[in-house]
């Protein structure tokens, strides 16, 4: 009986992980801030992404979907945390490579995570979607839960927006490990 409580309760504390969005900031730029490049014929998506958080992987995965699915609609770039003085190819993980690899997508690193604070996001997985005269049209994550893929509200809104269809959802919480500051959850 012990062993049954035990088994559940863990089970209780992973799925309660699971659904437990990281802190996504409440002051979103409403107009693209200055430093990455825009797109002006067509809507820029930038989603920042931890290379070590093993939540991201989903994000990735749901990114690569996106963009299949609105190939040539947006201008679509992922933005790899870099501790400041570390080497150059810190961030370039397993998961920077399937981002690299996704169709349409532009990777880079951002040292410090200045650019992560321009666009206030604090959570890996945190997507952002301007329209082509910089105006914020979606903010959030891109899957229902920690590393876990599939259709999700984010995705579903994102794909409405760039194919000019109406949703309800403009804001979605993101399900990933701490952006800047790492060392507040396990990588």
């Amino acid at each position: 009986m012990i062993w049954l409580a035990t088994v559940g309760g863990g089970m209780g504390v992973l799925l309660v992980y699971d659904f437990t969005p990281g802190k996504d900031s409440e002051f979103v730029p409403k107009v693209w801030p200055a430093g990455l490049p825009r797109a002006a014929d067509r809507p820029t998506l930038v989603m920042f992404a931890h290379p070590k958080c093993p939540c991201t992987r989903a994000s990735i995965g749901e990114l690569a979907v996106l963009m299949a699915r609105c190939q040539g609609l947006v201008n679509a770039q992922v933005v790899f945390f870099r501790p400041q003085g570390t080497s150059e190819d810190w961030d370039h993980t397993d998961l920077w490579r399937s981002a690299a690899e996704i169709p349409g997508v532009k990777v880079q690193s951002d040292e410090g995570g200045r650019e992560a604070r321009n666009f206030r996001a604090t959570a890996s997985g945190y997507t952002v979607l301007y329209d082509t005269r910089g105006r914020l049209i979606f903010s959030g994550g891109i899957t229902d839960s920690r590393g876990h893929a599939g259709d999700n509200p984010g995705r579903s809104a994102i794909v409405d927006l760039l194919h000019h269809r109406p949703t309800a959802n403009t804001r979605t919480p993101t399900f990933g490990c701490s952006l800047l500051n790492p060392t507040s959850e396990t990588f």
